[in-house]
């Protein structure tokens, strides 16, 4: 990984959100966990923009190519909220900015999902990407 010319080492925070969105994904995943991954499709449903709900999808899903697309989802729509709010594909993106963590978290659900079908490309990728986005990228973050 090469060190950023100091004109791209911006931070790009998300913004939260909505409270009743959040509120609606809250209750969602206190479903019972029968219902639970219905429940939070339905919220998703009706947000699609909802880069954390997409992650939740991805960590309920049953299979690793449900996972791989739910999370592919969440990464892509993670992406255009960044691109939204002023990132122009470098710069940082820190896990330490609780808002950035449903991108972060779905991108690491990706990295995941993809190694369980066997994209070791894409697995060396997004690991390379989360260190450029947070060069102090902790595995714990979302363990």
């Amino acid at each position: 990984m090469s060190e950023l010319p100091m004109a791209d080492r911006h931070e790009t925070v998300l913004p939260p959100d909505p409270d009743d969105v959040a509120e609606q994904l809250g209750r969602a995943l206190e479903a019972p966990e029968a219902e639970r991954k219905q429940a939070v499709a339905e919220v998703v449903a009706s947000r699609p923009t909802l880069i954390g709900g997409w992650g939740e999808l991805a960590r309920l899903a049953d299979e690793p190519v449900e996972r791989y697309a739910y999370a592919r989802v969440g990464y892509h729509r993670g992406l255009d909220a960044l691109r939204g709010n002023g990132w122009g594909g470098t710069g940082r993106v820190r896990w330490s900015q609780p808002t950035n963590r449903a991108l972060l978290t779905c991108i690491v659900r990706l990295r995941a999902a993809a190694a369980e079908i066997g994209e070791v490309a894409e697995v060396e990728r997004l690991t390379d990407f989360l260190h450029d986005l947070d060069p102090e990228w902790d595995e714990a973050n979302t363990a």
